[in-house]
Order: structure tokens, then sequence, then C-alpha cells
């Protein structure tokens, strides 16, 4: 492994920038797909660091490059990609920062603003520095927050033109420690599959209930006996959940309704998992229904798979937060989150590794959580980023 860059080498070399960057972002957040003034900022100011880059892929999003070496080196070259998100949510910003959000209704309420700064300060030391034979990728996304926009970028040809050995992604993680990462082999984040589940009975005044099929209690039933699934379907060394998130009704105070509108989702980790919760909830959405008089029918979606970690690019993850970050400061082997990412699909792809990295534990100071008004991503963070996308390129490739 070349010499090490470390937090404190990061904040030397790259000053202010970091801190501009981030929150220059973060007052130009843009939704899903619409990420085109930030796809600009990022292009040119990868352009300027020496980047070749590729614009429109998938929709808005960047792949840029940068090859060092000798190309009569008969040694095979490698090459690394670095995945960072670009969206922000539809969310309005708490008012006062003097870095907020400048668009009405939408802000950068997941980090993504600090993703993106952490893959240009590794891009910036990269190419300034080098250290490394081969070639690094950034691969710039959009639209995570819906779960489309890696597979946009794959059906667009994103491997093909592009061509990557092995991938690495990082997430700021509210109620961690700042700065410290926390990575596992396998599964780390998990899939989310949604349902709605819609009862439909016989609806009718509400003073002679004989005379109807109540949907509403049928429905309520059903709401109570998923969470036996978890609890008696699924093995418990498996981590699964099942939410029931909306109940929306047809009827009025004194009618009872004709149908039922009951929407949820899953998370878990293993295929088969999947394939169960599915089953199970069908089964007993019907045989409930069914039970009542009424009839159920269940709409059931796959929206993000789940992030499962190379383990052999996951020791080589766990080397470079060694070397950069010292070992009090890395979990080799943390617990699973239960949210999701679509990372997982270019995970299907390519040997990748994804992290998770503390953001604070104080509210304020990083200890916000994820999707809340008043969250930020804390800046003191972004330099034990940068050092590890850059260690983590570095153990990749040969030395010059």
């Amino acid at each position: 492994m070349s010499a090490v860059t470390t937090p404190a080498d990061v904040h030397r070399l790259l000053g202010g920038r970091l801190h501009a960057w981030r929150h220059h972002l973060h007052r130009h957040p843009e939704t899903a797909f619409a990420e085109h003034a930030t796809a600009d900022r990022l292009a040119t100011t990868l352009q300027d660091l020496g980047y070749a880059v590729a614009r429109g892929v998938g929709g808005t999003g960047l792949v840029a490059s940068l090859t060092r070496g000798d190309a009569d080196d008969d040694r095979p070259s490698r090459t690394v990609g670095l995945r960072a998100d670009m969206d922000a949510l539809p969310i309005q910003e708490v008012e006062g920062r003097e870095h907020g959000s400048t668009n009405p209704g939408t802000m950068h309420a997941c980090g993504h603003d600090g993703h993106m700064t952490m893959a240009l300060g590794a891009a910036a030391v990269l190419a300034e520095e080098g250290g490394f034979t081969g070639t690094v990728r950034l691969v710039l996304q959009p639209a995570e927050e819906p779960g489309r926009g890696a597979q946009a970028m794959v059906d667009d040809g994103l491997l093909q033109r592009f061509p990557i050995d092995v991938l690495y992604g990082l997430h700021n993680l509210p109620g961690v420690p700042a700065g410290h990462l926390h990575v596992r082999p396998g599964g780390i984040m998990a899939s989310e599959d949604n349902f709605t589940i819609t009862v439909h009975g016989r609806g009718g005044h509400a003073a002679p209930p004989e005379a109807v099929v109540d949907p509403l209690v049928a429905g309520a039933e059903i709401v109570l006996a998923l969470q036996t699934v978890v609890a008696r379907n699924v093995d418990p060394v498996h981590p699964a959940v099942v939410s029931c998130t909306g109940f929306e009704t047809d009827g009025a105070r004194n009618a009872i309704p004709s149908t039922v509108r009951i929407t949820g989702d899953t998370r878990s980790f293993d295929p088969q998992v999947q394939v169960l919760l599915e089953e199970r909830i069908r089964g007993i959405a019907t045989g409930v229904a069914a039970a009542h008089g009424a009839r159920a029918e269940v709409t059931y979606t796959h929206e993000f798979a789940p992030t499962v970690n190379d383990p052999e690019v996951t020791a080589r993850a766990v080397a470079a937060a060694l070397a950069v970050l010292g070992p009090d400061r890395v979990v080799a082997d943390c617990d699973p989150v239960m949210p999701s990412e679509d990372f997982g699909v270019l995970a299907r792809h390519v040997p990748a590794c994804f992290s998770l990295l503390g953001n604070g534990t104080e509210p304020g100071r990083g200890g916000t959580p994820l999707h809340s008004s008043d969250y930020d991503l804390n800046d003191e963070i972004l330099p034990a980023g940068v050092a590890f996308l850059v260690q983590a390129v570095r153990a990749e490739l040969p030395e010059p």
C-alpha cells in the first residue's frame, strides 16, 4: 500500500475547498433526475482537476475518469470506481442556516451533498498527488432516493462503456461518532419492497352493520395479523421488517366503507426472505378478507435491492480505513442497518463495498436523523471520508 494520506493531510491539502464545495451543493439541491445544475457544477470541477467527464449517463449521471501510469507498462491495468449520489429530497429545510437551501421545498436531507464533496475531495487528492497506476472513475449517480438512478445508469451501458474492476461507496450515518467508519462483509443495507392491500367489502349505513360486509374490520385484522409474519414465519437469524404505514377508507362518519387501502413496506437482506414475506402478506390478506366475506387484492413491488458487500473487497476497505483512521475509529463487522440504498444494484454487477461513516451523535452536530428538515451533514467528517476513499483507491492500484 502506498503512503498514507490522513484526514489531517486532506485538511492541509484541500483547505477550504471541501467546505466551499459542500455548502454550494447544499444551497442548490435538486431532486431525482433533475440534477442538471448539480451535474454541471461537478463536471466543471472535475474537468478542472484533469478528469475526462462523460455526461448524461442514465439521465443526469456523470462518469469522470483519470488514468495514471506508463502505457507501455506490462502490468495489467485496473480500474477503481468511487460512487456518490447527487439527488436531494422534496423537504422544506428549516430556516436560519447560512448555507441553507435556496430551492423552496427541496433540501439535501440525506447528506448527498457531503457524499459528492468527499468524492470531489478524493478526486482532487488523487489528481494532485497521484500515488497510483491505473484508472480511477467517479460514478456520480442521479435518483438514489427513489431507487431508480443506479439501474438507469446500468441500463445506459455504464459498465460496458466505463468498465470498473471494483467499486466503493460511502454514506454518512447519524448516531455514530463523527469520522468513525462502520462496514461489514455481506448484507449491510436492506432491500425495500412495497405492498398495497385493497380490501373490497359492501359498504352501507353505519346503523345496520349486519347489512354490510365491513372491509374496515377486515383491514384492521389484516394489519394486526401481518405483525406475526416476522415473529412466526421468518427465521430469527435473518433480519426482516414488515411495516404498515397507511390505512385509508372511502367511508364517512355515518357510513361503513366499501373499500380499505393498506400500504406498507418490508425490509430484508436475503432473497428467500423477500419471497417468504411476499407469500405470507398475500396469504394473510386474502385469507383474513375471505373470513370476513370480503375480498383482498395485493400489489407487491421490489423497490431496492439489498446492498451486499463483497468479502474480499470489504477486507481491503477495512485495511484502508485502519491505515487512515486508526483502530479506534473502525468497526469491521458492524450490525446491518435496515434502510435501503440502490448501490445494491451496482454491487450485483461489480465486486463492491459500501461503508457507513459516522456523522456524529449530538443533535445539531451530526446526530439529527436523516430525512429530517433540520438535518445537516457534519463538515467535520469530510476529511475522514476523503482520506478513506483515497486510501481505498491506492490499496487497489499499484504504486507508480
